[in-house]
């Protein structure tokens, strides 16, 4: 079996045989995979009625377990956003009735936000939906090789994702 990336390799190396392009075998071919990861994670949010950064939100209150409340800076920092961002995330999901907002009780200054009863319905609908294409996708792969493959991603990710 051969795809679009052999192609480019092949013409990279015809072209520039003087570089070693392996890196291209596999990078490339995780940047299509992301490419189409992304795409069919959108289409299941819009399903639900939500987008990519309020699936990331509402998946972060419900991970929290009961009580399912963080404080805004609690969110900012696990949804990887500046406070400002959070904050225009939040106002569309406190209008859809999905989130609530309110002044945390032990402590005034922090503003405490908890998932609704719609807003965990729609999380758990969504996050099912998410698992089910994911496995999906992975069905081509052994159950056998799925472990080495998160290891192997994780030790690349650590190392991209290090301080230089």
């Amino acid at each position: 079996m051969t795809d679009e990336v052999d192609d480019i390799v092949a013409a990279w190396q015809r072209e520039r045989p003087d570089l070693d392009v392996e890196p291209l075998q596999v990078l490339s071919r995780l940047d299509r995979l992301a490419g189409v990861l992304g795409e069919r994670r959108r289409a299941i949010f819009a399903q639900h009625g939500l987008r990519g950064h309020e699936f990331d939100v509402l998946a972060a209150l419900r991970r929290a377990g009961a009580p399912f409340a963080l404080t805004a800076g609690e969110l900012a920092a696990r949804t990887y956003v500046t406070s400002g961002t959070m904050t225009s995330r939040l106002d569309g999901l406190v209008t859809r009735g999905l989130v609530t907002r309110a002044a945390d009780r032990e402590d005034g200054r922090l503003v405490r936000v908890t998932l609704t009863a719609d807003g965990r319905q729609i999380v758990d609908a969504a996050f099912q939906a998410l698992l089910a294409a994911e496995r999906e996708l992975l069905t081509p792969l052994s159950s056998e090789t799925l472990g080495p493959l998160a290891a192997t991603l994780r030790t690349l990710l650590a190392r991209a994702a290090a301080p230089e």
